[in-house]
């Protein structure tokens, strides 16, 4: 495929947010009242993508594992939450503001991309000297003001009388209900060390610095496993999880491995909370590598602080050796608005005239759309709409009838449904219909009766 070799790395960042908004995969929030900045709404088509990857990863991480059990949490938690979690006085960037524009911007995101510095998020002298000795200046070329830390949690009012209503936050992290649930899942499930408590979770932050669409949002769903061990067994089981979702985006999200690669954070650039953190980042086209998931050693950082905070014991005795200790954690926390945006990349090809999402059949939106080759011949149309009755509750399948017929498979091209079957003429003859495949654009004649093994045969 000639396709993408030609096209800039920004054309195909501009072009995939193009597709996204064209055909329904995303929408601005509130666009109507001049929308909410980093803030979007997924469409019938990326609805549909991103529930196939939520399910796909519930089933890997969950389903078709023993020793990992699933829960949802809620958005909301006590408030003392955050503070054990450090998220209050930590959680935090180094605000500063242009001076002339009054735009207002991470300086810990500018040092890193004007200076190639990486500076802790909660450092404000160092971003201050920068910016006192001319070394930091706003995207503008303005001089800048003096930092301020400025937390990312975004706070909530609860309670039912104005002015009495105690404050709590929306999760700046979806893990922590994990963590106040390790107990009651013990107990409840009788589970043993080691084994993993899996959700995907909403997540929401008060973020300086925005755009580059999907990648940075003030809300946005993690899709997390932290999987609790015996302190010394923790590298090993880090390596493990390493492998295992290293896995998850070849094998599963069919992305080529060229275009995904390993950063270790280094001391300045770890969170609080970790101990060792590597990231996967995927190379977005427009926009260089990014994170799409972080794999940490976490320790026993977590059910310490909220051993301490809430005064209840969390420490984990083992039957079998009369030990009792705090578990480490090794954590998972993979982005699936990111997830959902690296698989766009990833399947955005142009073929001379017509545009591909070359995404694997189980992940495609629809699995096949089905055509009458004409609309105005009756029974060409009730024979299509039969096929498309028998299959619609099995697959999930696209109708169309507009148009001629060379655009409606350039139409099921470019949002990646996999196969379409055209009813024509020769199907009233015979019982056969074509298939026609996304990727290689060749047809196959398939009688309707096969039609459903044909697809579970290419689909699984």
């Amino acid at each position: 495929m000639a396709s993408n070799v030609s096209l800039s790395k920004q054309d195909v960042f501009e072009k995939v947010v193009s597709l996204c908004k064209r055909r329904g995969f995303v929408f601005q929030n509130s666009e109507i009242y001049g929308g909410m900045s980093a803030i979007y709404d997924y469409g019938p088509l990326g609805a549909e993508l991103r529930k196939n990857i939520y399910d796909l990863w519930w089933r890997r991480m969950i389903t078709e594992r023993e020793d990992v059990v699933g829960i949802d949490g809620r958005i909301i938690m006590h408030p003392k939450v955050w503070e054990a979690s450090g998220h209050v006085t930590g959680f935090a960037e180094a605000l500063v503001e242009d001076k002339v524009t009054h735009k207002r911007y991470s300086g810990n995101k500018l040092a890193e991309d004007q200076l190639g510095l990486t500076i802790k998020d909660t450092d404000i002298e160092s971003i201050d000297n920068l910016v006192r000795e001319g070394k930091l200046r706003s995207p503008d070329g303005n001089p800048l003001t003096t930092a301020k830390k400025f937390n990312l949690l975004m706070p909530v009012g609860i309670g039912t009388v104005e002015g009495e209503k105690s404050t709590a936050y929306l999760k700046g992290e979806s893990c922590q209900n994990i963590y106040l649930n390790f107990k009651p899942i013990l107990e409840s499930m009788h589970k043993s060390i080691p084994f993993g408590i899996a959700q995907i979770g909403r997540a929401f932050r008060n973020e300086i610095t925005l755009g580059q669409f999907l990648f940075r949002q003030r809300e946005f769903d993690q899709m997390d496993v932290q999987y609790f061990c015996h302190p010394k067994d923790s590298s090993k089981y880090y390596e493990e999880w390493k492998a295992i979702r290293w896995n998850w985006y070849i094998k599963d999200l069919g992305i080529l491995e060229k275009n995904l690669k390993w950063k270790r954070h280094s001391d300045q650039e770890r969170a609080f909370y970790a101990k060792d953190a590597w990231d996967i980042t995927y190379n977005f086209s427009g926009m260089g590598w990014k994170e799409i998931e972080g794999l940490h050693d976490r320790g026993d950082y977590d059910l310490s602080q909220h051993q301490k905070f809430s005064g209840t014991d969390l420490t984990y005795f083992d039957q079998e050796t009369k030990e009792r200790y705090l578990p480490y954690i090794v954590e998972s926390s993979a982005g699936l608005d990111r997830n959902f945006l690296a698989l766009l990349f990833e399947a955005y090809f142009e073929d001379g005239e017509r545009v591909v999402l070359k995404l694997k059949p189980n992940l495609a939106p629809y699995k096949i759309a089905v055509f009458p080759l004409v609309r105005n011949k009756e029974e060409i149309t009730k024979k299509a709409r039969e096929v498309f009755d028998g299959l619609r509750l099995k697959f999930h399948a696209a109708w169309d009838d507009r148009g001629n017929i060379g655009k409606r498979y350039y139409s099921q091209d470019e949002i990646g449904t996999p196969y379409c079957a055209t009813i024509d003429y020769q199907t009233l003859e015979d019982g056969t219909v074509t298939i026609r495949d996304r990727d290689t654009a060749l047809q196959e004649r398939v009688k309707i009766s096969e039609i459903e093994d044909f697809l579970k045969s290419k689909i699984q």
